[in-house]
C-alpha cells in the first residue's frame, strides 16, 4: 500500500518527487522520503509521519539533482520510524518498495553469513543489500538488479537508482503495479498513472514479472522469463491536478456532496438516449446464457457486492455467490460452468481482489470488473471494464465511490432481468425512470446533515455501536459500522435484524446506540420488532426511515431521520448518505483525522 515515484527529469527533481507523492498520499502516511543523485552521489531526506513533515525537512536541508525517487509509506515490516522509512541504501545502491519480500528471512541470513548487517527492521533494506553484495562481485548496476529480482518472492513494485547513474533507473513489478511515464527528454516511473498525471500522459503499464531499465531516450522491458517484451505506450485521461476540498472541511465532506452528481454522471452514462434502456453494447455482457455470477471484492466494496445479491437474485432470477477476495482464491472454489465472475474495486489495483480475478481467468466464462480507474490492472484484464464515473477519491473512507459501485451494479442487475426475459421493455424503462430520480432524491437526504450533526455530538460519546438492517439494508448495516470503525475509532457491528435475538442482543444497555434503517417495505414490520426488543432493554435507537416509517414506528425511539420516500429498490443507495454523515460527524466531533485515519490507506496492494 506505499506509493513510489521516480524521475530521469531536465530540472531540480526534489519538488517533483514531493507533488508526486502528494498524489500517491492515499496509499500510505505513516513516513514519506525522497533520494536524489547530486554530481553522481547519493542523498537522501525522510520523515516520519505525512508527507508535509518531508517538505519541512527539505525546506531545511534541500536536496539538489536533476534524477531521483522517492515513496511514502505504508508500515509493514518494522515501526514507522526514521530508520525504517524508505528509500532504503546500502553502498551505491538506493531503493524504493511497494509490497512484500515474502522469503526476505533468508534471504538476511544468507547476506549475514557474507558478514554483511542490518540497519532496518523492513524486508526492502535487503534488496538493497542484496544488489549491493552482487555489485561488489562485479557485476553492474543492471546486471545486479536483474540477479536480485530472480531472488525475490513475494510481490513488490521496486525501483532502483545508483551512484555515479544520473541517467538510469530500474523498474520492476510483480503483483504489485507500476507504471513508466514518458515524457520530452525525460522518463518517469509511478506506483499509478496519478502520480504522473502533471507530468505526462504517455503511459506504459508494466506487466507480471517484468523488469525496466529507463533513460531519458529510452525504455527496455524484459517478462519474468528474461526476454525482451514490447508493452504498448497508451496515451490516458487521467485528471491533471490534484483535487481540492472545495470549501469543504475535508476531502471526505466535499466526497459525500459530490454524490448526486457523480451518481448522475454514472447513470447518464450507461442510459440510451431517450432513457428508456441501458446503452452497454457489449455482446460478453449478456447475462441471458449464465446459470451463475460470482461476485468477489474487499471491505465497501464487498459490502456493494452484498447488496448487488439482492439485486440479481430478486429482479434477474440469477444465483449469486458473493465472496471477500482474501478468502475467494485460498479455499480454491470450483467455478462452474456458465457462471461469470465480477470483480469489483475502486483502484482496480486491491491486490487480493486481482489474485481472486487471475483464479478465475481460466475457470470462469467471462470476467467482468466494476472500477473507478480504467487503465488499472483490474480493469486490463477484465473482458469487460465498467468504470463507475466517481472521479478522483481523495477521503479513504470510500463514500462516493460506493454509491457509484452501487448504481452500475444495479444497472447490470436491471440488464440481466431483461436479458434473462424477467424484465418486460416496459418494466424496464419504469425503473429506469425512478432512477433517473434519485440524485434530486440524494440532495433532499443532504439537506438532513444539520440535523444529523446534533445527534452525532451525542454518538461521539459511545463506546460501541450497533447497526441494524433487513433484506437489502442489511449490506447497508454493515458499511454503516464500517464508516463509523473508520473514522471515528468506535467500535461498532453491523448486523442482520433478526440475528438480534442470536447473540447481540446482549450487548444492549442505556449506554448503547443502536442505528436501525428501515424503510417501510415489506420487512418494516418485522425490523420494527427487533427495534422494540431494543427499546424495552434501554437500547438507544436512532430509527432511520421515511415519512410512513417514522410515523408507525417513530414512538419511543431516542432520534429518528425522515428519509425521503424513494422505490424501495434504491434504498440503499439513498440511505448510504446518512450512514456517511453519521461517521462523519462523530468522527469531526472527536478530532480524529478523518481523510487519513489511523493504520489505513486508500488503496489496499498488498496481502
Amino acid at each position: 500500500m506505499c506509493g513510489i515515484v521516480g524521475v530521469l527529469g531536465t530540472h531540480e527533481v526534489a519538488p517533483t518527487l514531493v507533488e508526486a507523492l502528494k498524489r500517491l498520499e492515499y496509499r500510505g502516511y505513516d513516513s514519506a522520503g525522497i533520494a536524489t543523485l547530486n554530481e553522481g552521489r547519493l542523498d537522501r531526506r525522510r520523515a516520519v509521519g505525512k508527507l508535509v513533515n518531508l517538505s519541512d525537512a527539505l525546506v531545511h536541508e534541500p536536496l539538489a539533482g536533476k534524477t531521483g525517487i522517492g515513496h511514502t509509506r505504508w508500515a509493514t515490516h518494522g515501526a514507522p520510524d526514521l530508520t525504517n522509512t524508505h528509500p532504503h541504501k546500502a553502498g551505491p545502491v538506493a531503493v524504493v518498495h511497494n509490497g512484500i519480500i515474502e522469503n526476505y528471512r533468508e534471504l538476511r541470513a544468507e547476506l549475514a553469513k557474507n558478514g554483511i548487517g542490518f540497519d532496518t527492521d523492513t524486508d526492502t533494506e535487503t534488496v538493497a543489500l542484496l544488489t549491493h553484495h552482487f555489485m561488489q562481485q562485479g557485476l553492474g548496476p543492471v546486471e545486479a538488479a536483474k540477479k536480485t529480482l530472480t531472488r525475490l518472492e513475494g510481490a513488490y513494485a521496486l525501483c532502483f537508482l545508483f551512484d555515479g547513474e544520473p541517467d538510469l533507473l530500474i523498474a520492476a513489478r510483480k503483483g504489485s503495479p507500476l507504471a513508466v511515464g514518458h515524457g520530452d527528454g525525460e522518463m518517469f516511473v509511478g506506483s499509478d498513472a496519478i502520480a504522473l498525471a502533471p507530468l505526462t500522459d504517455r503511459i506504459t503499464y508494466l506487466e507480471e514479472g517484468d523488469c525496466a531499465v529507463i533513460t531519458r531516450t529510452s525504455l527496455e522491458i524484459t517478462d519474468a522469463e528474461g526476454r525482451r517484451a514490447n508493452r504498448e505506450m497508451r496515451t490516458v485521461r487521467i485528471e491533471s491536478g490534484r483535487a481540492d476540498k472545495g470549501g469543504h472541511k475535508h476531502f471526505m465532506a466535499k466526497e459525500i456532496a459530490e454524490q448526486p452528481s457523480v451518481v448522475g454522471d454514472a447513470l447518464r452514462h450507461y442510459l440510451s438516449e431517450n432513457g428508456r434502456d441501458i446503452a452497454i453494447d457489449d455482446a460478453r455482457l449478456d447475462f441471458s446464457g449464465l446459470d451463475r455470477l460470482t461476485l468477489v471484492a474487499c471491505g465497501t466494496a464487498f459490502y456493494a457486492c452484498l447488496t448487488a445479491k439482492y439485486w440479481f437474485e430478486q429482479i434477474a432470477g440469477l444465483p449469486v455467490d458473493v465472496d471477500i477476495a482474501s478468502e475467494f482464491r485460498y479455499r480454491e472454489p470450483p467455478i462452474p460452468a456458465r457462471t461469470a465472475a465480477l470483480f469489483v474495486s475502486q483502484s482496480g489495483e486491491t491486490a487480493d481482489t486481482l489474485a481472486a480475478l487471475r483464479y478465475c481467468t481460466d475457470r470462469a466464462e467471462r470476467i467482468l470488473s466494476v472500477v473507478n480507474v480504467e487503465e488499472s490492472s483490474i480493469a486490463r484484464e477484465s473482458h469487460v471494464a465498467l468504470p463507475i464515473h466517481a472521479g478522483t477519491e481523495i477521503g479513504v473512507a470510500s463514500t462516493k465511490a460506493f454509491t457509484c459501485q452501487l448504481m452500475v451494479l444495479l444497472l447490470l442487475a436491471l440488464k440481466a432481468a431483461k436479458d434473462r426475459g424477467r424484465m418486460s421493455e416496459d418494466e424496464l424503462a419504469d425503473r429506469l425512470s425512478a432512477l433517473r430520480g434519485l440524485p434530486a432524491l440524494m440532495t433532499l437526504a443532504l439537506e438532513r446533515e444539520t440535523q444529523l450533526r446534533e445527534i452525532c455530538l451525542h454518538l461521539s460519546k459511545a463506546e460501541d455501536a450497533l447497526f441494524l438492517g433487513r433484506g437489502l439494508l442489511y449490506p447497508l448495516a454493515l458499511e454503516g459500522a464500517l464508516k463509523l470503525k473508520e473514522i471515528s475509532y468506535i467500535h461498532a457491528e453491523g448486523y442482520a435484524s433478526g440475528e438480534l435475538k442470536h447473540g447481540p442482543i446482549a450487548l444492549i444497555d442505556e449506554k448503547m446506540p443502536v442505528i436501525v434503517l428501515a424503510p417501510k417495505d415489506a420487512l418494516f414490520d418485522k425490523t420494527v420488532s427487533n427495534m422494540q426488543e431494543v427499546m424495552a432493554r434501554g437500547g438507544q435507537v436512532l430509527l432511520v426511515s421515511d415519512r410512513d416509517g417514522v410515523a408507525d414506528a417513530g414512538d419511543g425511539v431516542w432520534r429518528h431521520l425522515m428519509m425521503p420516500d424513494c422505490d424501495p429498490l434504491l434504498t440503499p443507495i439513498l440511505y448510504a448518505l446518512p450512514a456517511q454523515l453519521l461517521a462523519y460527524h462523530t468522527a469531526v466531533a472527536k478530532g480524529t483525522d478523518v481523510d487519513q485515519p489511523r493504520n489505513l490507506a486508500k488503496s489496499v496492494t498488498v496481502e
